[in-house]
C-alpha cells in the first residue's frame, strides 16, 4: 500500500498552527498522525479536514469540542445528501 504522507512540521510552518493544536485534534479523535523515526506525519486524505479545523480554531475561535460537533454535523449532512441522491435516482 502506497501511503502519501505530509510532514506535520511542513503543515505547521505553512499555516502557523501549533503542534499543541494538532495534539488536541488527535486526542479528540479528529485526526490521526503517524510517527516514523520520531517524526509526525499526517495522511494527505486528512489534509482538507485539518485545514478546515485550523481555520475554525484560529480564524473563528471555535474550541476543539465545537470543531468536533461541526465535523460530526457536516459528516451527517454529507451522508444524508448521498442518501437523498440515491433515493432520487430510484424515483426517476
Amino acid at each position: 500500500m502506497n501511503e502519501e504522507l505530509i510532514l506535520l512540521t511542513d503543515f505547521i510552518s505553512s499555516t502557523d498552527a501549533e503542534l499543541e493544536f494538532i495534539d488536541l485534534l488527535e486526542a479528540e479523535g479528529l485526526i490521526q498522525t503517524i510517527v516514523r523515526e520520531q517524526v509526525k506525519y499526517i495522511h494527505t486524505e486528512q489534509l482538507p479536514d485539518l485545514e478546515t479545523f485550523t481555520r475554525l480554531y484560529y480564524d473563528l475561535s471555535i474550541n476543539i469540542e465545537g470543531i468536533d460537533v461541526i465535523h460530526n454535523l457536516l459528516q451527517r449532512m454529507r451522508e444524508l445528501e448521498a442518501e437523498l441522491r440515491l433515493l432520487r435516482g430510484r424515483i426517476m
